[in-house]
C-alpha cells in the first residue's frame, strides 16, 4: 500500500514538501502495519531501506543499551543508507505500529529531488552517529 500525501504532509522530515513533492515521495514508499514485538531492523544487519513510523511506537537498542523511544513522525535507518549498509541499533515495535518504508533506489531517488528535506536528513544521520552509546 502507497502512503497518501497528506500522511506525509504531517512528517516533519517531508513538511518543507510542496504538494507535488509529496506526491512524488508517495509514489516511492510503502506503508505496512505491524503487531507490537515485531523488530522492524535489527543492529548489525544490512540496511537497505529508510522508515518512518506512521503511528504508534518503538523502542531503540544498540549494544543491549535502551537508546530511546520513537513515535509517529520519527524516521530510522538512514545511518545504513548513507553510510557503510549497517544498521547501527534495532528498532522494535512496542505497539501496533504502522510504518512507512522508501528503498535504496527511491531514497537515491529522494536525496536528488528534495534536497532540502535531504539535506535534514543528512544533519540528522551524522547527529545520531556521533552519540554515545
Amino acid at each position: 500500500m502507497r502512503a497518501k500525501p497528506e500522511e506525509l504532509a504531517a512528517v516533519p522530515l517531508f513538511e518543507s514538501l510542496s504538494i507535488d513533492e509529496l506526491r512524488a515521495v508517495a509514489s516511492l514508499t510503502d506503508v505496512a502495519d505491524q503487531p507490537a514485538g515485531t523488530i522492524l531492523v535489527a543492529e548489525d544487519e544490512p540496511g537497505h531501506a529508510l522508515l518512518v513510523l506512521l503511528d504508534g511506537t518503538a523502542s531503540v537498542t544498540a549494544d543491549e543499551k535502551q537508546l530511546g523511544t520513537l513515535g509517529p513522525g520519527d524516521f530510522f535507518g538512514e545511518i545504513a543508507l548513507l553510510g557503510d549498509g549497517r544498521r547501527t541499533a534495532t528498532v522494535r515495535a512496542e505497539s501496533p505500529v504502522r510504518v512507512l518504508t522508501m528503498g535504496g533506489s527511491d531514497f537515491r531517488v529522494f536525496e536528488r529531488d528534495m534536497p532540502e528535506a535531504s539535506a535534514r536528513l543528512r544533519v540528522s544521520a551524522r547527529e545520531r552517529s556521533q552519540r554515545p552509546v
